[in-house]
């Protein structure tokens, strides 16, 4: 498409756009997210076909300003940390949700490394893990207690000590994404490979089904939370190194405000992966085996719909009011 058609064709509702912005038109908070949508599309289409055009640097304008009218309207009918996590999150999550495949294939990838040299290099575990870790798991296997490492320490000061440290993880991941998302992908590739080998090292002790029934009540949460911290460090890296049609300070700004905002979406599970490790995993071979897969499986889906559907439904439902959001 032309772009003097493109534009003939969307003047009027771009221009019925700016009076709802200023005011002149009142729209409430459904047909309001409803317009952000569909100028996002127009967006997109002109990134994609007129990057350099003052059209797109228009409807960036557009958009931006559309979206702190949507956060103002919402703010007075609605609890902003409800609709934080309800619906900004989520928005977000879809506009960047190839970044999260990115950073589950390279997850995948490193643990799969982990894996392969643990299986090929049977000092690798000592190398990764350390010697007093492995020598210590190693005793545990042999009394029985795979997850015994886990059982050392006071409940609440190890929960505390366990949260602060994941959370210090997931923000080196997060922050590292400065460097162009090279810090990153070497904090998750240091990560991953260390997951991986630590989950050979028990199979290779036939300890994998106790281990995996201790170290995933706690890890759905902790390790899930970590793709999506590495997913926010890749959206900062890109917003530095890819500025498209910003100024490359903007484009930074633009995406350090819209990363940090899912990353802090991950700290209630990191918090949650934090408790249930500090007080759930040290019991888990007491457990009967059906209350740690139900706890396994819950983690799952409540995460996995909340980072992986629930953008989906979110979009679709805002999307579809689009047609009734009448200017």
């Amino acid at each position: 498409m032309r772009e003097v058609y493109f534009i003939k064709q969307n003047k009027e509702k771009w221009l019925g756009i700016e009076q709802v912005i200023q005011g002149k038109i009142k729209k409430n908070p459904d047909d309001l997210s409803s317009l952000y949508i569909n100028l996002i599309n127009d967006l997109s289409f002109a990134q994609t076909y007129y990057p350099k055009s003052n059209t797109t640097i228009y409807l960036n304008h557009l958009s931006s300003q559309i979206f702190q009218k949507i956060y103002k309207t919402k703010r007075v009918e609605e609890n902003r940390l409800t609709y934080f996590f309800r619906t900004e999150v989520p928005l977000l999550v879809y506009q960047y949700r190839r970044y999260l495949l990115y950073a589950f294939l390279f997850f995948i990838l490193f643990t799969s490394i982990g894996v392969l040299s643990g299986a090929y290099d049977k000092d690798f575990a000592n190398i990764i893990l350390g010697e007093d870790y492995v020598n210590e798991t190693i005793e545990n296997i042999k009394k029985g207690n795979a997850v015994g490492v886990y059982q050392s320490g006071s409940t609440w000061g190890s929960t505390i000590g366990i949260i602060f440290n994941n959370i210090g993880v997931g923000a080196k991941l997060y922050i590292y994404g400065i460097t162009g998302g090279i810090g990153t992908l070497f904090a998750l590739l240091s990560n991953s490979v260390m997951l991986g080998s630590f989950q050979y090292f028990f199979y290779d002790y036939g300890a994998l089904k106790d281990s995996a029934r201790g170290i995933w009540l706690h890890g759905v949460f902790e390790i899930f939370a970590m793709v999506v911290e590495a997913m926010c460090g890749l959206i900062l890296g890109t917003s530095i190194l890819f500025p498209r049609t910003f100024s490359r300070f903007n484009s930074f700004k633009r995406g350090f405000k819209d990363s940090f905002k899912i990353f802090l979406s991950t700290i209630p599970f990191t918090i949650c992966a934090g408790i249930i490790e500090g007080y759930v995993t040290r019991h888990a071979l007491k457990m009967p085996l059906v209350v740690n897969l139900a706890i396994i499986i819950s983690s799952l889906v409540i995460i996995g719909f909340y980072y992986f559907v629930y953008p989906s439904v979110v979009y679709k439902k805002i999307n579809n009011h689009t047609n009734d959001a009448v200017l």
